[in-house]
Formats: structure tokens, sequence, C-alpha cells
């Protein structure tokens, strides 16, 4: 998992191997500076030699003045390579997500991936910076120091035999039973960002319902989950310092007691024990410094494994060697397909579809909520894959097609319109990178949006807000169906993408339509009958599968359920009328 993750610090891999030596050359003088400061005492103040003193002073200023410059310049090393490796691993994230199916997604939940795209890289940023800084500064600075110590006076070196064992002790108990608390606190943590990115995504909504207080009580109570799984994993962590102190202090006691006998035996110099108790600091320190990195990891080793998980997916759908790139034509044909989100033959959304639509078809596929529909046309471009069964565009099977090749060739306006921030026809430039201005304005006038757009006063260079929120549902699925002919498809699906619009605009897009998509296959999904009526074929959704199949008229004739939703809408529009 680490050299995996690790491999992303790429091009920074100089300034994270520079970091670490400029802490070596810092470590170097601040262990030598002790050795120092005893010959000045033992040498000049005791004997009172002003000259000594001197000299050995400005050496010493000199060897802080060169630690001080060692110490700048890893802290820049550091942050330069621990800012650029989370550059890359976000970028790899990023790049990793975009190219996940459906169902890749349904997995992690897009909340939970904004977490790890955020607070659990920033979590593994600062876990490398100390490391890379830390993990050569403490293991370093406590050999040395140590070393030191024991040339001082091996006896009093004793000390460290209790306090190292105690002090690993304490580390090791501590690691152990942080880990799991913080893994818990992260997983509030995708919950509480679910629930935001939720109730901002439904802001009108709660307004609308004048649900303010209910959804602030939620949020605290999601909040309050975090901070209470917090406090149980950082309780543990804290207790580290105190520990760490209370042994520091002991070991400063137990040699200032035993190192002053010494001295009153004339077996020490002053000079020394005061090395001596430096070293001591330097090595307590050392240590203080390796359980606060290795606290760090127990704190990022949850967010690694999030990481990791995402990194490491496998990517359920894919193009395979030797990909058809192109497509012949806008024909489909499902051969006894059957799928399940679930990859469960026993909770199967769709059941045992055999269908055969030829290139041009109009089709039309109505059926209630919850009758598939929408999965039904989601096989077409490959965004889920059939459980079972064989989908072909153009004679071929989806699945040995390039994805983008695929994918280019199959226009999709889904139920939930999607625009983003930017000018209008920055948005339509989505279908297609490299449109004139005439075909932009001859798509729109398709799909009945020119007028409007034109009303604007920057006309189609106006700017949308975040998720087109300064325009109307029925223009924002106008502008999609725009976006979605200049893509100039073999196989153009509308899901239910007319639904905000009015019936004569309903008439108008479907017009167009005939004029104009002549050799474009067309899926219309639809809850008014007059939106399809007119397709070359009607298909008839019913719990999974496939209730009937035909023309208007036949299925008047034939289909109970066509004609009752028939009914129903007539009659809706008699009421309506009077």
């Amino acid at each position: 998992m680490l050299k995996k993750i690790l491999s992303y610090v790429g091009e920074y891999k100089k300034t994270a191997i520079l970091c670490p030596l400029s802490i070596l050359g810092e470590v170097v003088m601040e262990v030598l500076i002790p050795y120092v400061m005893a010959s000045i005492i033992n040498n000049g103040i005791r004997k009172d030699n002003v000259g000594h003193v001197a000299i050995m002073g400005i050496i010493m200023v000199v060897m802080a003045l060169v630690s001080l410059a060692f110490g700048a310049l890893a802290g820049r090393f550091g942050a330069v390579a621990s800012v650029g490796f989370a550059k890359n691993l976000r970028k790899a994230l990023f790049e990793k997500v975009q190219a996940f199916s459906f169902s890749n997604v349904d997995k992690f939940s897009s909340a939970s991936l904004t977490t790890r795209l955020t607070t659990d890289v920033n979590n593994v940023q600062m876990a490398f910076m100390m490391f890379i800084r830390t993990a050569v500064r403490a293991p370093m600075m406590l050999i040395f120091a140590l070393f030191m110590a024991i040339t001082t006076n091996a006896k009093l070196s004793l000390v460290f035999v209790v306090a190292i064992p105690v002090l690993a002790a304490i580390i090791f108990m501590i690691m152990s039973k942080a880990h799991p608390r913080f893994k818990a606190m992260l997983t509030l943590y995708d919950n509480m960002n679910g629930r935001v990115q939720e109730n901002l995504i439904g802001i009108r909504t709660v307004k609308a319902f004048v649900r303010e207080d209910y959804e602030k009580k939620r949020f605290v109570e999601s909040t309050e989950a975090v901070r209470a799984a917090q406090v149980n994993a950082e309780k543990l962590v804290i207790l580290t310092m105190p520990f760490m102190q209370l042994c520091m202090y002991a070991s400063i006691i137990s040699i200032l007691f035993f190192g002053g006998h010494i001295i009153v035996d004339g077996d020490m110099l002053t000079g020394d024990l005061t090395q001596f108790i430096t070293y001591v600091t330097q090595i307590l320190m050392s240590l203080m410094m390796l359980s606060f990195m290795l606290m760090m990891f127990v704190i990022s080793r949850a967010s690694l494994q999030r990481i990791y998980e995402v990194l490491t997916e496998e990517v359920d759908i894919v193009s395979p060697e030797n990909a058809i790139t192109e497509v012949k034509n806008g024909s489909v044909s499902f051969k006894n397909v059957s799928f399940s989100y679930f990859k469960d033959m026993n909770n199967l959304a769709l059941e045992k579809i055999n269908l055969n639509i030829e290139s041009g078809e109009t089709i039309g596929v109505i059926g209630g909520t919850g009758s598939s529909k929408t999965t039904l046309v989601q096989l077409i471009p490959r965004l889920y894959d059939a459980t079972e069964g064989q989908v072909l565009v153009g004679g071929r099977d989806v699945r040995e097609y390039d994805i983008e090749a695929l994918r280019g060739n199959v226009a999709m306006v889904l139920q939930k319109n999607v625009l983003f921030t930017g000018t209008i026809k920055e948005n339509l430039k989505w279908g297609n990178a490299d449109a004139t201005d005439e075909e932009i304005i001859e798509a729109c006038k398709q799909a009945c949006a020119h007028d409007f757009i034109t009303s604007f006063p920057n006309g189609y260079n106006q700017n949308l807000g975040q998720g087109g929120v300064n325009v109307s549902g029925g223009q924002k699925q106008r502008l999609c169906i725009a976006r979605a002919l200049l893509k100039k498809p073999k196989i153009l699906i509308l899901d239910d993408s007319t639904s905000a619009v009015d019936t004569a605009t309903d008439a108008s897009i479907r017009k167009a339509f005939r004029e104009n998509l002549g050799d474009v296959t067309t899926f219309i999904i639809a809850q008014r009958i007059s939106s399809v009526q007119e397709a070359d074929r009607i298909i008839v959704m019913d719990d999974g599968k496939i209730s009937d199949i035909g023309t208007h008229k036949e299925l008047l004739e034939t289909s109970e359920i066509y004609r009752e939703v028939y009914d129903s809408q007539q009659k809706g529009g008699d009421a309506d009328a009077s």
C-alpha cells in the first residue's frame, strides 16, 4: 500500500531527498553544540579563561546559524515535496474516479469520494511531510545524542535502559487502540459530507417546504457524531504528551540526583553534567518526535487505506484489447439481457429482454415508476454492463467497442439535467468542442432553445450559475437536448427530457427531430403518451420486463397497461380543459 501511494511523489523526489539531507546537517550541528558548551564551562569559566570562552562562543554561534540555515532549507524542501505529493495524489484519484463506471461510483458514494479527495489527502500530506522531516531527524538525533551521552558518562546512561522500553510500550498501546477509532471517525465524516452535499443540492426544496430547522437539527446530529468520534480517537493520542513528559522529567531528575553525587565524588565535571543533561533532553525529545510521527501515521493510516481503496478499485467497464473504434450504424439489439445493480440474479432490475431496433427508428419507452426504463437505455452506452446476455450496437457487442468511440456515438439527455459553471456556449460545446456558431444555433433551434437564449443580455455568452441555477427547468432541459444534438450521434437517448416543457414546445421539438434526425436511432423515455405516440414503435415496460411493443394504434388495442395510461391522461386533459 505504501509503495503504491509513495509512487505519486513523482517529480518531487529530489526535494523529498534534499529535505532529510538538510535535516542531517541540522542534527549534526545541534549534537555538537552541547560539546562546545561543555568546553566553555570546563575549560573557560572554571579556569577563568576568557579567551577560550570567546573563541568557543563564536564557534557555537556559527554552529547555531548553520543549524538554522539547514533547518530553513529542510522546511522549504519538506513543504514543496509534501504539497507536490498531495497534488499528484489528488490528480491520480480524480483521474481514477473519472474512469469509474456508474457501479463503481455507487459503491463509494460521491460524498465519500469527496472526503477522500480532500480530508484524506490532507491527512496523508501532513503525514508525508512529518515523515521526510522527522523520520530522519528523530532517529539521527537519538543515535548521535545517545552516543555522545554514553561517551560522556556510561553509568548515567543506564537511565535510558528503563525510560526507553517504558515509552515504547506506551506508544505501542496507544497506536493499536487509536487506529480503529480514527477509521470510524472518517466514516462519520463521509456521512456528514453526504448530508451537506444533499442539503445544498436540494436547498430550494428545503426552503419550499420550510424545513430549515429540521435540516439544521440533522446537520447538528451528524456534526455531533463526528465530534464525539474525534474526541474518542484523540483522547488516546493526547495521552502521549503527559507520558512522554513524565518519563523525560523523571529521567532528568534521576540524572541530576546521581550526577550530583558523581560530581561531589570528583568523577565528573559540571560542564560534562550540563552536556549530559542536554543530550538527555535531545534523546527524549527525539523519542517524543518519533511518537508524534507514529501517532500521525496512525491518524493517516485510515486515510491511506481509503485512498488506496480508490486507487486500486477495479474499474468494471473498460475498453478491450484491439477494441472496435467505429460504430457502423445506430441499430440496437438486446439478446436475452438481464441486469442487476447488485450482481445478484435473484434481484434483477431487467429480466430476459429481447429487442431488435433498426438504425434510424424512433422508439418510445413508457412505463410506471420503477419499471426500469432508464436502466434499459443505460446499457446501450455501457454506463452499466448487462449481468447476463448481450447488448449490440451496429451489430457488435458493446463490450467489443472502445468506450470513448461507443459513447461518442451515443448522446444521452438524462433525467437529471446538469449544466456547469460557464457560458451557455461553453456548456453547449460539451457536445462538440469544435462546433461552429452556426452549428450551435441550428442545434438550439431544433431544441427550441434559440429564442430564449437570444433574449438574455449576453445571448450565447450569458453566464450560467453553478448547475444552471439562473435558467428554468424547461430551459435547462432544452439546453441539454441542444448539447446532445451537437454531438451528431448515431443514437440519441432522451430520458424524460421534455417533462419540464409545455406540450406545444414538446411537439415542436419532436417535429424538429423527425425532420432532421432521419438516420439517428432515437429513444424517447416519457411519462406523457403524447411524447411517444408518433414513434415508430413504443415499448411498454413493467417491473423490469417488456410487457408490450407496437405502434400507438396497436398498443391501444392490445396493451391493457398502455390503454389505462392513455385513458387516464386523456381524462386528465379533459378535466384540465373543463
